[in-house]
C-alpha cells in the first residue's frame, strides 16, 4: 500500500580531518556535515539560521580547533539602504533580463562554471577543479526541495550569470553565484545581491544570509559592506535559540561603498 505521508529527511553527520584553511592559508580547518535527504523548508530554514551552509543534499558548518574566523553574516533588507553606487550598479543593468526557476544542470551553465573559476583562479588564485555536469548537479541542483531556486541573468540573450538561492522562512540564502568575467563592466555580484534584496523586501523576507565572513580573507571580507548587518554568535544546535550580534570593531575591514 502506497503511503500518503512525505518521505522524512534523513540525516547522517560527520567531520573531514583537519586540513590547510582555504580562507586563511596560514590556518587549520575542520568541518562538520550533514547529508540530509529530503530536507524540509523548516529544517533547511532552521540550520541557515544557525550558520549551517547548503551545496546540494551536503550542509557544512566550520568545527575549527582554535579559531573563530569565519563568522556566518546576514543583511537586514528591511533596512537596507540603497546608496549612489548601488543606484549606479542598477541602472547599468537596466537592460539585464532576470529569470528564476528550479535549478537545473545545462551546456551552458557548465561552460559559464568553467570560465568564471578559470578567470578567479588567474585573478585571485583560486584553485582551478574542472567540474563535470554530475558533480555540478550533485552540488548545485540535488538538494533544492521545495525552497532551492536560481535566478538566471542574460544580457543581449546570453547567460552571463547563475544564482542559487534558498528561498527560507525568514530570508533568503545566498548559496553560490558565477558569471561571466566578459561582462565584468556589469558588476553582476553586486547586482546579484541587490535583487535578492529586492525579492525579500517584496515577499516579506527580512534576512540575507550571505555565508561566511572572514576579515582577512579578501574572498569574504566584501560582505561587510553590505549594511546593516548582524553576525551570528556561536554554532548553535538545533535545539538552541541563535543569537545574531552586531559585527564587533575588530572584526570590521576598510570599507568600500555598496
Amino acid at each position: 500500500m502506497r503511503s500518503n505521508k512525505k518521505e522524512e529527511s534523513k540525516v547522517i553527520e560527520f567531520s573531514t580531518v583537519e586540513t590547510s584553511c582555504v580562507y586563511l592559508p596560514e590556518k587549520r580547518m575542520r568541518m562538520h556535515y550533514k547529508y540530509i535527504k529530503n530536507a524540509s523548508k523548516k529544517l533547511n530554514s532552521d540550520l541557515t539560521e544557525r550558520g549551517w551552509r547548503r551545496f546540494g543534499e551536503y550542509y557544512s558548518r566550520p568545527a575549527c580547533k582554535d579559531c573563530n574566523e569565519c563568522l556566518s553574516l546576514k543583511i537586514d533588507a528591511f533596512n537596507f539602504k540603497f546608496s549612489k553606487s548601488a543606484k549606479r550598479v542598477m541602472k547599468k543593468n537596466a537592460n539585464t533580463k532576470i529569470h528564476i526557476q528550479t535549478p537545473t544542470t545545462t551546456t551552458a551553465h557548465i561552460k559559464l562554471y568553467e570560465k568564471y573559476h578559470l578567470y578567479m583562479s588567474k585573478k585571485k588564485g583560486w584553485k582551478y577543479y574542472p567540474i563535470s555536469p554530475a558533480l555540478y548537479n550533485e552540488l548545485y541542483v540535488q538538494g533544492h526541495g521545495e525552497f532551492g531556486i536560481e535566478i538566471l541573468y542574460f544580457i543581449d540573450g546570453k547567460l552571463v550569470g547563475v544564482d542559487l538561492v534558498d528561498i527560507c522562512e525568514n530570508g533568503i540564502s545566498s548559496i553560490y553565484f558565477f558569471y561571466d568575467p566578459d561582462y565584468s563592466q556589469y558588476s553582476l555580484g553586486r547586482y546579484s545581491i541587490y535583487q535578492q534584496i529586492l525579492m525579500a523586501q517584496k515577499y516579506s523576507l527580512r534576512w540575507i544570509y550571505l555565508g561566511y565572513y572572514v576579515k582577512d580573507c579578501n574572498s569574504l571580507n566584501y560582505k561587510a559592506s553590505y549594511k546593516p548587518h548582524k553576525i551570528l554568535v556561536g554554532s548553535p544546535s538545533l535545539k538552541e535559540n541563535p543569537i545574531w550580534i552586531d559585527l564587533p570593531e575588530d572584526k570590521i575591514p576598510s570599507q568600500k561603498g555598496t
